[in-house]
């Protein structure tokens, strides 16, 4: 274990290892230390002078990303010495900035922005039409888009793409002020986290082509989440916005920082999953294939699964661990049989030794923590068996609907499915991430999810609609 020693920043004592970056104690603090070029997932570059500190003994202001703790040390973030430093290096990096933050996708959550309005430093002593001039609107590939112009050369793109993904598409082109951020000749951004280089510029040099012009930020409301598209459950944000008269539509997922799971970065595919939330969703309830009132088709469904004939539920690894769990209860009561089979998920082609998994599911740990079978011997043991199938968000049926043939099926999805088809009931219900509730990675770690999007369509959860047959049975109507 390191040793920890003890310091001060501007007046009060904090502790951290010996030897680590002064700016983490920083950051890990919530002490506001100006930077560009550092990020806790790329260490220390220590080419932007942002993070400038005083540091007693010292004669000169000191990087806080290049200077390590030491036991008895005293800094200073504030005070009008060192405002003064980042406010001549501020200058500094707005010599060549256009004036065009108006128009910059990034306005809103720009550092450069926040540093600039924070620094009191209004006045700028450069003409505008001497500013050097560079290309903009470059597209990079993988959805990215450049602005070379407003680049602080920070470098984080760069070194994502040497350090975290070894792909090494970016570097820095030409010396001096003319110096620019590019792509290697006949080499474009291609890798499955390409993506990740918009959330960490922190200007607006590289935006999202997928998000861009789409909507302002302070617009937008934000709930914690985690990712479905795999079992690692990268930690999210979603951001998303209520339209008039319409259900919340989302506008992006973000990375959340979650050391333990996927530190600060997500994959390319998960991002941009959140389009797949307003895609074909299965809106209006059908008994026989007609139109029906939910509430309707809810009361069918449970005189049809209190005729005492064999049920199997059919689960889906996608389901809260709450939603598991309740639907084991009620098949205990029941006294019908359950079922895990999913083999839809795996894909091998998908997983890499970074953070995505085969598995394509989000929560089938659950499965196993609640002790549901997953075999496929069991599966088709328990199939041939059953009169009624209960389908709950699992799509294996839609390349085997001649399975479904001579049995009773009562499906719940959230968007549509070739199984509907084939459904004497069909209930749409609640998406991912129109719903809360607790999911179990493939490392066994639990995430609580507590969803914020509002809804004007009649959509339940499974857990509410499953409720309300229990309660129908606990009044004796079984």
């Amino acid at each position: 274990m390191s040793e920890l020693v003890k310091f001060t920043v501007d007046g009060k004592e904090i502790e951290a290892a010996k030897g680590s970056l002064l700016i983490d104690s920083l950051l890990d603090r919530n002490i506001h230390i100006p930077h560009f070029c550092y990020h806790q997932a790329l260490g220390k570059d220590g080419n932007c002078r942002m993070c400038m500190v005083e540091i007693e003994g010292q004669k000169r202001p000191q990087i806080a990303c290049d200077t390590p703790v030491k036991d008895g040390m005293v800094v200073r973030t504030k005070g009008d010495n060192i405002e003064k430093v980042r406010r001549d290096i501020l200058e500094m990096e707005l010599i060549n900035h256009p004036i065009d933050c108006p128009t910059c996708d990034q306005a809103g959550e720009c550092k450069l922005q926040d540093y600039y309005m924070e620094s009191g430093f209004y006045h700028s002593r450069v003409a505008v039409d001497q500013k050097v001039k560079a290309r903009k609107r470059i597209e990079l590939g993988s959805n990215v888009m450049l602005d070379q112009e407003r680049c602080v050369l920070c470098t984080r793109c760069v070194r994502f793409c040497s350090d975290i993904t070894g792909t090494n598409e970016l570097g820095v082109i030409n010396r001096a002020d003319h110096s620019v951020i590019g792509t290697f000749p006949g080499k474009p951004l291609d890798n499955p986290y390409a993506m990740n280089v918009v959330d960490l510029c922190p200007v607006g040099a590289l935006t999202s082509q997928d998000f861009r012009f789409k909507q302002r930020v302070w617009f937008l409301e934000t709930f914690d989440a985690i990712c479905n598209g795999c079992s690692r459950g990268c930690n999210i944000t979603v951001d998303h916005r209520k339209e008039k008269y319409k259900d919340d539509q989302i506008f992006r997922f973000k990375p959340r920082v979650n050391r333990e799971v996927n530190g600060w970065f997500m994959c390319d595919e998960g991002r941009l999953s959140y389009k797949k939330e307003a895609e074909n969703r299965f809106e209006t309830a059908l008994i026989d294939n007609e139109e029906s009132l939910l509430d309707n088709a809810i009361t069918k469904a449970f005189k049809m699964l209190t005729q005492k004939d064999k049920i199997l539920f059919v689960l889906d690894p996608n389901l809260s661990f709450e939603e598991i769990q309740n639907s084991k209860n009620l098949a205990k009561v029941l006294n019908a049989n359950i079922t895990g089979y999913s083999p839809q998920y795996f894909d091998e082609s998908f997983g890499d030794d970074y953070l995505r998994k085969s598995d394509k599911s989000a929560n089938r740990a659950a499965f196993k923590e609640l002790e549901i079978d997953e075999r496929e011997e069991n599966f088709n043991e328990l199939f041939d068996e059953a009169n009624i199938i209960v389908i709950l968000g699992n799509n294996y049926f839609d390349t085997n609907l001649e399975k479904l043939s001579n049995k009773k099926v009562i499906s719940f999805f959230s968007h549509k499915a070739e199984t509907i088809s084939k459904s004497n009931i069909a209930i749409p219900i609640a998406s991912f991430y129109e719903k809360s509730g607790t999911y179990i990675n493939f490392e066994g770690k639990k995430q609580k999810v507590i969803s914020k999007i509002r809804k004007n369509s009649p959509k339940e959860t499974i857990t509410s609609i499953i409720e309300y047959i229990k309660t129908m049975i606990d009044k004796g109507n079984l």
